[in-house]
């Protein structure tokens, strides 16, 4: 199964966002940014979620040496500064859009808890996106903390099929078809893209996996 299984079918920009319900349309406004504003920073009040109608959003942090850590990319559709759902008063990473012309709709915490109350499937949807996220999020830390960097790349190749691919039973191939640049990899294994193409084309010349612009295959188990 798909472990985005509760992203099928589902934009939450569509469901959550305020503008599309009457009662809040005239007093909401959807927030416009280009590639390297920020939406929020480190210490921020955390009084509101965010929804992705168009673009690219970074969640990161800094190390006391001031190294930037990505924790996740996020793409149309997403949600995130969910913690403030949880009871977080500050914010404790920062987003950062890496798209000209993202959209991104705010969506106030006690909004946010009457628009949960009012349809509780998707209530338990939403948790079920924080509590998966999180996991996914401590996992990815670990690898960036304790593992070299093909550990890194084979790890996320597999998160990557997990989410984006499909198993073709012919060939026995599986092919990921996915929304990330060279960049934005690198960037979420914590390595340069020189380091990157490198790794790369080192398990493409060892007829492991295959890859064009935005499709990888896999061609052997890796590990």
């Amino acid at each position: 199964m798909n472990t985005i299984w509760f992203f099928e079918d589902v934009n939450l920009f569509k469901l959550l966002c305020p503008h599309k319900y009457k009662n809040f349309k005239k007093s909401h406004q959807i927030n416009h940014y280009n590639k390297k504003d920020f939406i929020y920073f480190e210490e921020d009040s955390s009084n509101k979620v965010f929804l992705i109608e168009r673009g690219k959003v970074k969640i990161g942090y800094y190390t006391e040496s001031g190294d930037e850590i990505v924790k996740s990319i996020l793409l149309k559709g997403e949600l995130f500064g969910e913690k403030a759902i949880l009871g977080e008063e500050k914010r404790s990473e920062f987003a950062q859009c890496i798209e000209n012309d993202t959209t991104i709709c705010p969506v106030g915490v006690d909004t946010m808890y009457g628009l949960m109350r009012d349809n509780r499937s998707f209530s338990f949807r939403v948790y079920k996106i924080i509590g998966f996220r999180l996991k996914k999020l401590e996992r990815r830390l670990q690898l960036l903390m304790f593992k070299d960097s093909k550990t890194r790349l084979l790890e996320f190749l597999e998160e990557l099929c997990d989410d984006y691919g499909y198993d073709c039973q012919e060939t026995e191939l599986r092919v990921i078809k996915h929304p990330y640049t060279q960049k934005d990899i690198a960037t979420l294994i914590g390595v340069s893209r020189p380091t990157l193409n490198i790794l790369m084309n080192d398990l493409k010349e060892k007829h492991i996996i295959d890859f064009g612009r935005k499709e990888i295959k896999l061609l052997k188990k890796l590990g």
